[in-house]
């Protein structure tokens, strides 16, 4: 691979990288490798969706809907694809696979590092033309997009966090039991690796990353949704009222009947009122 501008790093197949120009009109699907601060490889796809019939000729009359997956997905897996297809009825839509995922490089830090993939696809968005970056993350992304806010105010127009842990270190259910396992243990790492196609960094964490409880107070003023199901089976309902609590006035909590764990669980209606919300807030 070779770097190219803006910190893309051009494909080994020679395909041509859009103009990315602030304000240029964005109408084709373009795929690239971006590079984040840290010099990771991200593999990112951009589809300008309803974006593409703008009036106006350019993509910033609509949202761009910046996907953030949960652990071992992928920009290609089926669940991520469809989440990008509800979103691309209201926007653009940008998704892509955090390190060690896919076809990205690096190793996942299972929520702690992932932050500056996110804000390289945020940047790239800003690249492309946007100005109404919606974020929108599931389970391990869930808890990204809010660290991203916090982080880095006002980059974003609207945050949605779909069934995220509140806290750090949470083994309350056997699901998440076995996820530690998978994370902590060698031979976890190594059913991880070739199981789930997810290379999983060695290296705790430090220091500590700020845990998501925390990072909700400073979100505001940007929109704040948090999405939970009632039956999810990683994380029990405490994890999200934790959050909203947090939030304030200023966040909005879902908390869906039936619904179990992230991108699996989100019905096409569930999607399409996120969506719904997505524009409305960050107009």
């Amino acid at each position: 691979m070779s770097s190219g501008p803006a910190g893309h790093v051009a494909r080994s197949t020679g395909r041509p990288h859009p103009g990315t120009a602030a304000g240029t009109p964005v109408r084709e699907p373009s795929r690239t490798f971006l590079r984040t601060s840290d010099g990771v490889t991200i593999d990112a796809l951009h589809e300008p969706g309803a974006a593409a019939s703008d009036a106006c000729g350019t993509p910033s009359g609509h949202p761009v809907f910046v996907v953030a997956h949960g652990f071992t997905g992928a920009v290609d897996r089926p669940h991520v694809r469809r989440v990008a297809r509800a979103f691309a009825r209201y926007g653009a839509v940008v998704t892509f696979s955090f390190r060690g995922h896919g076809a990205s490089g690096g190793r996942s830090t299972v929520g702690d590092r992932e932050v500056l993939d996110l804000a390289a696809a945020v940047r790239w968005a800003e690249e492309l033309g946007y100005r109404r970056i919606v974020t929108v993350g599931f389970s391990m992304g869930g808890s990204v997009v809010l660290r991203h806010a916090a982080l880095h105010p006002g980059e974003s127009a609207a945050v949605v966090s779909v069934s995220a842990p509140a806290r750090w270190y949470y083994r309350g259910t056997a699901p998440m039991r076995r996820l530690h396992w998978l994370v902590t243990r060698p031979e976890g790492r190594v059913v991880s690796r070739y199981g789930f196609r997810t290379r999983i960094h060695h290296r705790d964490w430090d220091p500590v990353p700020l845990s998501p409880v925390e990072a909700v107070p400073e979100i505001a003023p940007t929109p704040l949704l948090i999405v939970h199901g009632d039956a999810d089976g990683y994380f029990p309902v405490d994890h999200p009222r934790m959050l909203a609590a947090a939030a304030g006035d200023q966040g909005e909590l879902w908390l869906e009947p039936g619904m179990g764990h992230a991108e699996h669980a989100a019905g096409e209606e569930l999607l399409d009122r996120i969506a719904t919300w997505a524009v409305r807030r960050s107009g």
